[in-house]
Protein backbone atom coordinates (compact mmCIF):
# COMPACT_ATOMS: atom_id res chain seq x y z
CA UNK A 1 0.00 0.00 0.00
CA UNK A 2 2.67 2.57 0.79
CA UNK A 3 4.25 1.97 -2.52
CA UNK A 4 1.25 2.32 -4.30
CA UNK A 5 0.86 5.68 -2.14
CA UNK A 6 4.81 6.81 -2.87
CA UNK A 7 4.04 6.01 -6.73
CA UNK A 8 1.10 8.24 -7.10
CA UNK A 9 2.73 11.06 -5.38
CA UNK A 10 6.19 10.53 -7.54
CA UNK A 11 4.02 10.21 -11.02
CA UNK A 12 2.62 14.18 -10.05
CA UNK A 13 6.18 15.16 -10.60
CA UNK A 14 6.63 13.33 -13.97
CA UNK A 15 3.60 14.77 -15.72
CA UNK A 16 3.15 18.41 -13.35
CA UNK A 17 6.16 20.95 -13.56
CA UNK A 18 4.53 22.68 -11.25
CA UNK A 19 4.90 20.53 -8.39
CA UNK A 20 7.57 21.96 -5.98
CA UNK A 21 7.23 19.30 -3.16
CA UNK A 22 5.57 15.97 -1.47
CA UNK A 23 4.21 18.23 0.99
CA UNK A 24 2.68 20.35 -2.00
CA UNK A 25 1.22 16.89 -3.95
CA UNK A 26 0.14 15.62 -0.95
CA UNK A 27 -1.92 19.06 0.76
CA UNK A 28 -3.11 20.52 -2.47
CA UNK A 29 -3.47 18.12 -5.65
CA UNK A 30 -7.30 17.46 -5.56
CA UNK A 31 -6.20 14.39 -8.59
CA UNK A 32 -4.21 13.02 -5.76
CA UNK A 33 -6.63 13.03 -3.03
CA UNK A 34 -9.40 11.86 -5.73
CA UNK A 35 -7.03 8.98 -6.57
CA UNK A 36 -6.27 8.19 -2.97
CA UNK A 37 -10.13 8.03 -1.72
CA UNK A 38 -10.60 6.06 -4.99
CA UNK A 39 -8.44 3.26 -4.10
CA UNK A 40 -10.25 2.81 -0.52
CA UNK A 41 -13.69 3.10 -2.02
CA UNK A 42 -12.65 0.33 -4.67
CA UNK A 43 -11.76 -1.74 -2.25
CA UNK A 44 -15.10 -1.36 0.19
CA UNK A 45 -17.28 -1.88 -3.21
CA UNK A 46 -15.14 -4.81 -3.79
CA UNK A 47 -16.41 -6.29 -0.04
CA UNK A 48 -19.60 -4.98 -0.79
CA UNK A 49 -19.57 -2.26 1.22
CA UNK A 50 -20.83 -0.35 -1.15
CA UNK A 51 -23.14 2.02 0.78
CA UNK A 52 -19.96 3.27 3.02
CA UNK A 53 -18.24 3.78 -0.69
CA UNK A 54 -20.66 5.64 -1.93
CA UNK A 55 -20.60 7.95 0.43
CA UNK A 56 -17.32 8.43 0.66
CA UNK A 57 -17.22 9.03 -3.10
CA UNK A 58 -19.86 11.55 -3.20
CA UNK A 59 -17.62 13.51 -0.03
CA UNK A 60 -14.81 12.73 -2.34
CA UNK A 61 -16.16 15.15 -5.33
CA UNK A 62 -17.45 17.43 -2.90
CA UNK A 63 -13.80 18.02 -1.49
CA UNK A 64 -11.97 17.74 -4.88
CA UNK A 65 -14.83 18.85 -7.79
CA UNK A 66 -13.58 15.29 -9.19
CA UNK A 67 -16.48 12.08 -9.62
CA UNK A 68 -14.94 8.90 -9.62
CA UNK A 69 -17.36 5.69 -9.06
CA UNK A 70 -16.21 3.12 -6.45
CA UNK A 71 -17.02 0.41 -8.85
CA UNK A 72 -14.35 1.74 -11.66
CA UNK A 73 -11.02 0.02 -11.88
CA UNK A 74 -7.96 2.16 -12.30
CA UNK A 75 -4.28 1.34 -12.83
CA UNK A 76 -0.99 2.08 -11.54
CA UNK A 77 0.40 5.79 -12.20
CA UNK A 78 -2.48 7.41 -12.61
CA UNK A 79 -2.51 11.02 -13.01
CA UNK A 80 -6.00 13.41 -13.13
CA UNK A 81 -4.15 17.12 -13.95
CA UNK A 82 -6.20 19.86 -11.89
CA UNK A 83 -9.44 17.59 -11.92
CA UNK A 84 -12.12 19.93 -12.00
CA UNK A 85 -15.53 18.31 -13.80
CA UNK A 86 -14.08 15.22 -14.10
CA UNK A 87 -16.22 12.19 -14.11
CA UNK A 88 -15.33 8.55 -14.42
CA UNK A 89 -18.74 6.16 -14.58
CA UNK A 90 -19.22 2.41 -12.50
CA UNK A 91 -18.01 -0.38 -15.29
CA UNK A 92 -14.84 2.40 -16.84
CA UNK A 93 -11.31 0.75 -16.78
CA UNK A 94 -8.13 2.77 -17.02
CA UNK A 95 -5.16 1.10 -17.61
CA UNK A 96 -1.71 2.11 -16.61
CA UNK A 97 0.39 5.81 -16.90
CA UNK A 98 -2.76 7.27 -17.92
CA UNK A 99 -3.94 10.81 -17.94
CA UNK A 100 -6.50 12.96 -17.42
CA UNK A 101 -6.97 16.48 -17.52
CA UNK A 102 -10.33 18.51 -16.64
CA UNK A 103 -13.56 18.41 -17.53
CA UNK A 104 -13.38 14.86 -18.96
CA UNK A 105 -15.92 12.54 -19.02
CA UNK A 106 -15.85 8.17 -19.55
CA UNK A 107 -19.65 7.92 -19.55
CA UNK A 108 -22.35 6.08 -20.90
CA UNK A 109 -24.74 6.33 -23.61
CA UNK A 110 -27.35 3.61 -22.27
CA UNK A 111 -29.12 2.44 -19.15
CA UNK A 112 -28.71 -0.77 -19.28
CA UNK A 113 -26.62 -2.90 -16.50
CA UNK A 114 -23.41 -4.53 -17.61
CA UNK A 115 -20.60 -2.53 -19.24
CA UNK A 116 -21.37 0.85 -20.25
CA UNK A 117 -18.18 2.80 -20.15
CA UNK A 118 -14.86 3.08 -22.12
CA UNK A 119 -12.08 1.05 -21.37
CA UNK A 120 -8.37 2.92 -21.65
CA UNK A 121 -5.47 1.13 -22.58
CA UNK A 122 -1.99 1.89 -21.01
CA UNK A 123 -0.40 5.12 -21.71
CA UNK A 124 -3.69 6.80 -22.59
CA UNK A 125 -3.65 10.58 -22.38
CA UNK A 126 -7.33 12.61 -22.37
CA UNK A 127 -7.58 16.20 -23.36
CA UNK A 128 -9.33 19.00 -21.71
CA UNK A 129 -12.98 18.79 -21.69
CA UNK A 130 -13.19 15.56 -24.14
CA UNK A 131 -15.92 12.82 -23.29
CA UNK A 132 -15.30 9.32 -24.23
CA UNK A 133 -18.75 7.94 -24.13
CA UNK A 134 -19.84 3.81 -24.44
CA UNK A 135 -18.28 0.89 -23.94
CA UNK A 136 -15.70 1.15 -26.18
CA UNK A 137 -11.85 0.77 -25.78
CA UNK A 138 -9.30 3.21 -26.05
CA UNK A 139 -6.20 1.80 -27.50
CA UNK A 140 -2.95 1.81 -25.85
CA UNK A 141 -0.73 5.43 -26.56
CA UNK A 142 -3.89 6.85 -28.00
CA UNK A 143 -4.82 10.68 -27.34
CA UNK A 144 -7.80 12.00 -27.41
CA UNK A 145 -8.17 15.89 -28.34
CA UNK A 146 -9.70 18.85 -26.16
CA UNK A 147 -13.25 18.63 -26.20
CA UNK A 148 -13.69 15.70 -28.33
CA UNK A 149 -16.44 13.17 -28.37
CA UNK A 150 -15.15 9.77 -28.55
CA UNK A 151 -18.14 7.08 -28.95
CA UNK A 152 -16.47 4.34 -31.53
CA UNK A 153 -13.31 2.37 -30.05
CA UNK A 154 -10.23 4.11 -30.84
CA UNK A 155 -6.47 2.20 -32.04
CA UNK A 156 -3.57 2.51 -30.16
CA UNK A 157 -1.07 5.11 -31.05
CA UNK A 158 -3.91 6.98 -32.72
CA UNK A 159 -4.54 10.91 -31.98
CA UNK A 160 -8.48 11.53 -32.41
CA UNK A 161 -9.77 14.92 -32.32
CA UNK A 162 -13.00 16.84 -33.37
CA UNK A 163 -16.97 16.50 -32.87
CA UNK A 164 -17.47 13.62 -33.12
CA UNK A 165 -14.17 12.06 -32.80
CA UNK A 166 -11.98 11.54 -35.67
CA UNK A 167 -8.37 10.31 -36.82
CA UNK A 168 -6.29 13.09 -36.93
CA UNK A 169 -3.32 12.30 -39.44
CA UNK A 170 0.04 14.62 -38.41
CA UNK A 171 1.40 13.97 -41.80
CA UNK A 172 -0.01 16.73 -43.80
CA UNK A 173 0.96 17.56 -47.08
CA UNK A 174 1.34 21.41 -48.15
CA UNK A 175 -1.17 22.26 -50.07
CA UNK A 176 -0.88 23.24 -53.65
CA UNK A 177 -0.79 26.94 -55.05
CA UNK A 178 -3.68 25.73 -56.96
CA UNK A 179 -5.27 24.83 -54.18
CA UNK A 180 -4.30 27.86 -51.90
CA UNK A 181 -6.01 29.96 -54.37
CA UNK A 182 -9.15 27.83 -54.93
CA UNK A 183 -9.47 28.52 -50.65
CA UNK A 184 -8.18 32.74 -50.74
CA UNK A 185 -11.82 32.92 -53.40
CA UNK A 186 -13.90 31.24 -51.17
CA UNK A 187 -12.87 32.43 -48.06
CA UNK A 188 -11.49 29.51 -46.62
CA UNK A 189 -8.00 28.85 -45.05
CA UNK A 190 -7.97 24.74 -44.69
CA UNK A 191 -4.64 25.39 -42.96
CA UNK A 192 -4.76 28.57 -41.01
CA UNK A 193 -4.47 26.95 -37.41
CA UNK A 194 -3.42 22.91 -38.79
CA UNK A 195 0.02 22.42 -39.56
CA UNK A 196 0.95 20.46 -36.85
CA UNK A 197 -2.54 18.61 -36.23
CA UNK A 198 -4.30 19.47 -38.89
CA UNK A 199 -8.22 18.99 -38.37
CA UNK A 200 -10.16 15.97 -40.34
CA UNK A 201 -12.51 18.89 -41.47
CA UNK A 202 -9.48 20.90 -43.17
CA UNK A 203 -8.53 18.21 -44.84
CA UNK A 204 -11.64 16.77 -46.33
CA UNK A 205 -12.48 21.00 -47.72
CA UNK A 206 -8.99 21.12 -48.95
CA UNK A 207 -9.76 18.11 -51.03
CA UNK A 208 -13.20 19.23 -52.12
CA UNK A 209 -10.93 22.63 -53.26
CA UNK A 210 -8.30 19.86 -55.03
CA UNK A 211 -12.17 18.47 -57.04
CA UNK A 212 -13.36 22.06 -57.99
CA UNK A 213 -9.78 22.88 -59.15
CA UNK A 214 -9.98 19.91 -61.29
CA UNK A 215 -13.58 20.30 -62.54
CA UNK A 216 -12.90 23.80 -63.65
CA UNK A 217 -9.82 22.85 -65.64
CA UNK A 218 -11.53 19.59 -67.45
CA UNK A 219 -14.69 22.47 -67.96
CA UNK A 220 -12.28 24.61 -69.27
CA UNK A 221 -11.04 21.62 -71.49
CA UNK A 222 -14.35 20.54 -72.97
CA UNK A 223 -15.29 24.10 -74.09
CA UNK A 224 -12.11 24.30 -75.87
CA UNK A 225 -12.87 20.60 -77.65
CA UNK A 226 -16.16 21.80 -78.54
CA UNK A 227 -15.44 24.89 -80.27
CA UNK A 228 -13.06 23.40 -82.04
CA UNK A 229 -15.72 20.96 -83.94
CA UNK A 230 -17.30 23.79 -84.52
CA UNK A 231 -19.96 23.18 -81.80
CA UNK A 232 -21.97 26.66 -80.43
CA UNK A 233 -20.92 27.57 -76.91
CA UNK A 234 -22.13 30.31 -75.12
CA UNK A 235 -18.96 32.67 -74.66
CA UNK A 236 -20.32 34.34 -71.37
CA UNK A 237 -17.43 34.01 -68.72
CA UNK A 238 -17.87 32.39 -65.42
CA UNK A 239 -18.02 35.33 -62.69
CA UNK A 240 -15.28 35.09 -60.55
CA UNK A 241 -16.19 33.52 -57.00
CA UNK A 242 -15.66 37.01 -54.37
CA UNK A 243 -16.29 36.30 -50.77
CA UNK A 244 -15.32 40.07 -49.98
CA UNK A 245 -18.43 42.01 -49.12
CA UNK A 246 -20.02 44.42 -51.42
CA UNK A 247 -21.70 48.00 -50.24
CA UNK A 248 -24.08 49.01 -52.61
CA UNK A 249 -24.83 52.40 -50.90
CA UNK A 250 -27.49 51.34 -48.71
CA UNK A 251 -25.55 50.41 -46.38
CA UNK A 252 -26.23 46.85 -45.90
CA UNK A 253 -23.74 43.94 -47.31
CA UNK A 254 -26.21 41.29 -46.75
CA UNK A 255 -28.95 40.40 -49.46
CA UNK A 256 -31.14 39.26 -46.91
CA UNK A 257 -30.83 41.91 -44.84
CA UNK A 258 -31.44 43.97 -47.74
CA UNK A 259 -34.30 42.28 -48.46
CA UNK A 260 -35.86 42.98 -45.25
CA UNK A 261 -35.31 46.63 -45.03
CA UNK A 262 -37.10 46.68 -48.66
Amino acid sequence: MFNQLKEDINIVFDRDPAARSKIEVIMTYPGFHALLLHRLNHWLWGVNLKFISRFIAYFSRWLTGIEIHPGAVIGKRFFIDHGMGVVVGETAVIGDDCTLYHGVTLGGTSWKKGKRHPTLGNGVVVGAGAKVLGPIEIGDNARIGSNAVVVRSVSADTTIVGIPGRVATTDSVKPSPEQEEMAKKIGFDAYGASQELPDPVAVAINSMLEHIHTMDKEMERMCHEIKSLGGGMDDRSVEEINSEPVDDGTGSTCPEARAKEG
